[in-house]
């Protein structure tokens, strides 16, 4: 029997040297033409690397297009593929001895019609409402009784209700149960949707939440969304989950009459003609253009009875007083290069992550996402990652923080190798509606295709890029933290870099202008310590002041340490220009 070639076999071969050979990509040098005889740089690790888990691999060279795999899984490989959910499609069992149903449905506003093209039937005393994907096949069955009590089949697919009216529509009407999405079908609206677990008691953007399974397994392609959910509690929150999900540039709301709850208790209680007035009636999002006071009537009282996403603290007390988090804002980070700039963001990343939950996505291409990530696990951990020191992690340290970093950290990764700002923004609205995250980290914006058309010059590219992510921001109540290097700077008489200023940073006095936070990190590599610097904040008093703390970075422990000092110093009249 002719032996298999195993994947060390394959790459040895081809001359592919990885830095490991885990699961995932990474960026290495090319045999072909870094090698001997090659005219590439050798700074650059131009060949793209994946190991997928059952060791079947590919690469790519973005230089010199030199590509291959590995085709046939490795026996002998550690990793194994994850086996894929089974589901159970569930059987349904009419019973028509007594059927009550009709009835039911009649004294809700639902017609025998209705019932029919839907394929409601009744089991025993349980009405039963039919779940199909976008093929018509039986996906889940829900059911209910006169008096609300309701059942889900055992291991059925999670799906959207009427998925297979909806799945090609670019216009859907959000409901939160199969009588609304019911009663909506009564006026001629066939393009309602619920979820079929209801709506949660409070607003998380949570990718865990079991009600949005359906969600993920239902993907939908809108151009307009009307969310229509209860007029309660719990059907807020779904109504803030949705729009999380979606963003307001495609969404509208509606709003119902003093007293009533949802579509089906509109229907009954004043007849098809309210319910098709409230549809007409639904009132598109703000997202850009001229307002009036009107418009803000609820959320200037919310701001002033206190009732407002207040700001979250960091958790380290010298960056508390300069600094808390607040969603929707745009952050510019700078410093002199090789300062710590990306490593100090990471510090409060990890901080906002284990205090608030907060999840971000990461568009890092200066650092591998494998470097990248043996640097959080040190954070997180206060350890070494490697050998040869006495405070290394073990495996189960180890494995716990990528536990950690797999719920609160997303990896931009992109085969171009300086991808337009579209692309990325493309994946993050992704990563928003599928797993919630709350921030996207470009580090740093030099990395982000820079191609101008039009004779836009530098400076109003610059504009249009801060402009894009911040609508991005407001959208999907998403902030932004954007690394931006400063111009070449000059040293000062005693050789070294002053801490650049606002105005200091590459290509435009923009970056000040349009920031609402700009953080410069210093490094003065005699003293030992770095400098965390706010040059501005746009709402000072909300959400930070101008200052700065002063850090040391624990070597043993891989990660910052808050300096004391004592020293009054009027800080805004330093920095504030």
């Amino acid at each position: 029997m002719k032996n298999q070639m195993t994947l060390a076999d394959t790459l040895a071969q081809n001359g592919i040297r990885p830095k490991s050979l885990d699961v995932g990509t990474q960026k290495i040098k090319c045999p072909d033409c870094q090698g001997v005889g090659g005219s590439h740089k050798q700074s650059d690790n131009p060949l793209s690397f994946t190991i997928n888990p059952d060791g079947n691999a590919v690469w790519h060279c973005h230089h010199c297009e030199f590509t291959g795999n590995h085709f046939e899984p490795d026996p002998n490989y550690k990793y194994r593929p994850v086996e894929k959910k089974q589901y159970v499609t569930p059987v349904p069992k009419p019973d028509m001895t007594d059927n009550k149903l009709v009835d039911f449905m009649k004294s809700r506003g639902i017609s025998k019609t209705t019932v029919e093209k839907y394929k409601l039937y009744q089991q025993g005393e349980w009405f039963c409402f039919p779940y199909y994907d976008e093929s018509g096949n039986l996906c889940n069955i829900k059911s209910r009784t006169a008096d609300k009590k309701f059942r889900q089949e055992s291991d059925a697919k999670s799906t959207l209700y009427n998925y297979d009216n909806c799945h090609s529509k670019d216009e859907i009407i959000w409901v939160e149960g199969e009588m609304d999405v019911l009663s909506l079908a009564e006026i001629g609206y066939d393009n309602a949707v619920s979820l079929p677990n209801g709506a949660p008691k409070e607003f998380k953007g949570d990718e865990n939440d079991k009600r949005f399974t359906a969600l993920a397994n239902c993907p939908l392609d809108l151009k307009k969304i009307i969310i229509f959910t209860d007029n309660d509690e719990a059907g807020q929150a779904l109504h803030k989950e949705i729009l999380h999900r979606f963003g307001k540039d495609i969404a509208w709301k509606v709003k119902l009459p003093q007293g009533i709850k949802d579509a089906n208790e509109l229907l009954m209680k004043q007849g098809p003609q309210a319910l098709q007035d409230v549809i007409d009636g639904a009132i598109a999002y703000p997202i850009d253009g001229l307002y009036t006071a009107r418009d803000y009537y609820h959320s200037i009282h919310d701001l002033y009875d206190g009732n407002y996403e207040k700001p979250l603290t960091i958790g380290v007390p010298s960056l508390d007083k300069l600094l808390k988090f607040q969603p929707s804002t745009f952050h510019v980070w700078t410093g002199v290069p090789n300062h710590g700039k990306s490593m100090f963001l990471d510090y409060v990343l990890i901080n906002l992550a284990k205090r608030h939950g907060l999840k971000f996505a990461m568009f890092s291409p200066e650092h591998s996402t494998q470097m990248h990530i043996r640097r959080l696990v040190q954070m997180i951990n206060g350890k070494s990652f490697d050998e040869g020191f006495n405070n290394r992690m073990d495996k189960k340290e180890l494995n716990e923080a990528l536990a950690f970093l797999h719920k609160h950290f997303y990896f931009i990764e992109t085969r171009d190798a300086t991808p337009k700002l579209d692309l990325i923004l493309d994946i993050a609205k992704s990563s928003v509606q599928k797993f919630g995250i709350n921030c996207v980290c470009i580090d740093p914006y030099n990395e982000v295709d820079a191609t101008r058309s039009g004779g836009k010059r530098e400076d109003e590219h610059i504009r249009d890029f801060i402009s894009q992510c911040k609508r991005f921001g407001r959208i999907h109540n998403v902030t932004f933290f954007v690394v931006a290097h400063p111009t070449k700077l000059q040293k000062n008489a005693s050789g070294k870099y002053e801490a650049p200023t606002a105005y200091e940073i590459s290509g435009a006095a923009h970056w000040y202008n349009q920031a609402d936070v700009i953080v410069t990190i210093h490094r003065d590599f005699d003293a030992d310590k770095t400098t965390f610097m706010t040059r501005k904040v746009r709402e000072q008093g909300l959400y930070g002041q101008i200052g700065e703390a002063e850090f040391i970075y624990d070597l043993s422990a891989r990660t910052y340490k808050e300096m004391d000092y004592s020293e009054s110093v009027d800080w805004s009249r330093r920095f504030n220009n």
